[in-house]
């Protein structure tokens, strides 16, 4: 695909509110220190959301299990087993953004137990439907396409467990993924990715929900043919896709001979296990924005899309 100059400003609301993505992080890692409600260790957690915040959900699901810190279980909202709407949660974290959105809603008032909500505006419905609301105002969006809000409420989770102990070997502080993400908001992307026809995203453990998001984030603002799988499942009939003309994006720690299946077919890769998995998802919404806008797109406001899912009835 040949770029060419967009008729879009340059300077998008997405390309501004994705670049606040360290502060934010940052104040989110404080907040978390005195915020009442987050899970404790040997608790059994439930976390959900829809569409980005799912996403958030499974890899903080992920993250927390490999800490230790207690069975932790993700779905999305609409997908939450009836079987297990009987207690069976010591705590329920429901990630919602608008704090709007029907399946969230009708799935915290069904809920028995703890909910927790972690949501951008205190005022909304989530506010009744959850035992206890944090509250991340300051990552709130004026655009459509999450960026900067579903990364804080995951630096929020994240600094949770932080807070009760040891991450898991290799993962780093919220305070190191900040540092790595200013870099990722300003170093360029190479020419072979923003020049692809179509990207591939994976993730180990809890980089898969961010594998997941970034391919998101591609279909979202760009309408681009993109999809997302555990690292390690490539192998297993979709490394077929691999093409000159196409990038594979490994998130985290890769496993071995990854690199080589790709490239023997032609393709592009791309990985950095040096680079925080949240800070490489950065510079995955900055090719998201400069896919759409050499598209003539307007990343901000994708076709067919509202900031909430509100249905009827």
């Amino acid at each position: 695909m040949k770029q060419s100059s967009s008729p879009t400003s340059p300077t998008s609301l997405t390309s501004s509110e994705l670049a606040t993505q360290p502060a934010c992080w940052r104040r989110a890692a404080e907040a978390a220190v005195r915020a009442a409600g987050l899970p404790l260790p040997g608790e059994r957690v439930a976390v959900t959301g829809c569409g980005t915040s799912w996403f958030m959900a499974q890899a903080y699901a992920a993250l927390r299990e490999a800490a230790g810190q207690g069975e932790t279980d993700a779905f999305a909202s609409s997908e939450f087993p009836a079987a297990r709407l009987d207690g069976r949660y010591d705590r329920v974290v429901a990630i919602t953004r608008s704090g709007t959105t029907t399946e969230v809603l009708r799935l915290l008032d069904a809920l028995p137990g703890t909910t927790l909500a972690v949501t951008a505006d205190p005022g909304t419905p989530v506010k009744d439907a959850a035992d206890g609301l944090a509250v991340l105002d300051w990552a709130d969006e004026e655009s459509v396409v999450q960026t900067r809000f579903a990364t804080t409420a995951l630096a929020f989770l994240r600094a949770g467990l932080e807070a009760h102990g040891p991450l898991p070997a290799g993962v780093r502080t919220v305070a190191e993924a900040a540092a790595q993400a200013e870099e990722a908001v300003a170093g360029p992307l190479p020419p072979e990715v923003l020049g692809a026809q179509q990207w591939t995203f994976l993730g180990t453990g809890w980089a898969y929900g961010l594998a997941q998001e970034a391919a998101l984030k591609m279909r979202e603002a760009a309408g681009a043919w993109t999809e997302a799988y555990p690292a390690m499942e490539y192998r297993h009939g979709p490394v077929a896709i691999a093409a000159p003309s196409r990038v594979t994006w490994a998130f985290g720690p890769l496993p071995a001979g990854l690199a080589e299946s790709v490239t023997d077919a032609g393709g592009t890769f791309l990985g950095a296990e040096s680079r925080d998995p949240m800070a490489d998802l950065v510079r995955a919404q900055r090719l998201a924005v400069a896919v759409a806008q050499a598209r003539g797109l307007d990343p901000d406001r994708p076709r067919n899309l509202t900031r909430s899912v509100i249905l009827a009835g």
